[in-house]
């Protein structure tokens, strides 16, 4: 009867390691999402700086 709960805290502990483990995955792909668009966001905002700047010296 004691063989039973050691095999039990072994893979309810598996089982906690993998719920770790693709939790720290998720959360990597997540940051890298929000990199890539707050990149993306940066360079449309440098972009749009840019036309401006290049529309306002035209009119000038």
């Amino acid at each position: 009867m004691g063989s039973r709960g050691v095999i039990t805290d072994k893979w309810s502990m598996r089982v906690l390691w993998a719920c770790a483990i693709g939790s720290a995955i998720s959360l990597y792909f997540v940051a890298a999402e929000r990199q890539a668009q707050n990149r993306e966001r940066m360079l449309a905002e440098s972009l749009k700086a840019m036309e401006e700047e290049s529309r306002n010296a035209a009119d000038a």
